[in-house]
């Protein structure tokens, strides 16, 4: 575990917890949301298992996992089958750590991620997610909702998905398969600013400078710890703060993600980032990888 997180991550245990039954959830309403399970569908699930063999004698995954294992034994999910296992979901999951609509953002997360587990998005697929926005319109406003809600209307128009808008779709539907392994968001796209046009949530190939702007970091560095990350941010004439305002130029997603956030693919400070750029303020979201480059070359 990075040192930054030692020191609150056993504090983290039931909302982890809710998370990953929420991912669950997501998942099987995912795979199965045209009516079909493949088996590269079913793969996902297996990973979701082999992600929490550590946990599995403890009480509730010892009330999931085998009933599971046991489901994808004979190489088959069945309606049955699928239905008892969402049931199961629903009856541990709760809201005492996460409000309703964070917990269904989760599923929703996991839910995109299982549609682009096997490789191949169907129309099929988009229809039955397309009626699960329709149910679930509390979440409008929250990212990624609106982005993945206008990128689904927008496919469906003509009824049919063209090699184009299928590789858009898995790209950007596979960036959430992050559920399983806890890696950050790096290319996912976003409604930016009042004009609400659709573009990069990470900036390509950002300009950055360093003296008189001010960082903040979020998420687990691959090369830095917290304190060395501001002391070279110091270092090159800029300013680190702790969180994300409107006074706010850079913020850095940290390579390795969190597995404390509540979202396995970025956490709150990129959501206020997020909603910030829809009201039009300037905030640079880079990923790490671009700031390591502009150290080097500053």
């Amino acid at each position: 575990m990075h040192p930054d997180l030692a020191p609150y991550f056993h504090f983290t245990g039931k909302s982890r917890f809710e998370k990953s039954v929420n991912s669950l959830l997501g998942l099987l309403e995912g795979i199965a949301i045209d009516g079909k399970v493949t088996s590269g569908e079913m793969a996902i699930l297996r990973t979701w298992i082999s992600d929490h063999q550590d946990v599995a004698n403890r009480h509730p995954y010892s009330e999931l996992i085998p009933p599971l294992s046991a489901a994808l034994g004979d190489g088959v999910l069945t309606l049955e089958e699928r239905e008892d296992m969402t049931w199961l979901c629903n009856r541990l999951r709760s809201t005492e750590f996460f409000s309703m609509i964070t917990a269904d953002l989760q599923r929703l997360h996991a839910l995109v991620g299982g549609i682009a587990a096997d490789g191949q998005i169907a129309v099929e697929e988009l229809r039955g997610l397309s009626d699960w926005l329709s149910e679930h319109e509390h979440l409008k406003t929250c990212w990624p909702y609106d982005e993945i809600e206008a990128l689904t209307t927008k496919v469906l128009r003509d009824g049919r998905i063209d090699e184009t808008e299928h590789k858009m779709l898995q790209y950007f539907f596979t960036e959430f398969l992050a559920v399983l392994d806890e890696r950050t968001i790096v290319r996912p796209i976003v409604f930016d600013g009042p004009e609400k046009t659709i573009g990069a949530l990470c900036a390509v190939g950002p300009t950055i400078s360093f003296p008189g702007s001010t960082f903040c970091f979020t998420g687990v560095s691959t090369k830095y710890k917290r304190s060395e990350f501001e002391f070279t941010v110091r270092e090159l004439g800029g300013e680190p703060i702790r969180n994300v305002t409107a006074k706010l130029d850079y913020l850095v997603i940290g390579a390795e993600g969190n597995p404390c956030w509540a979202f396995a693919c970025y956490g709150r400070k990129v959501e206020r980032a997020v909603e910030l750029r829809r009201k039009g303020v300037k905030v640079v979201i880079l990923h790490e990888n671009d700031f390591h480059d502009a150290v080097l070359d500053a």
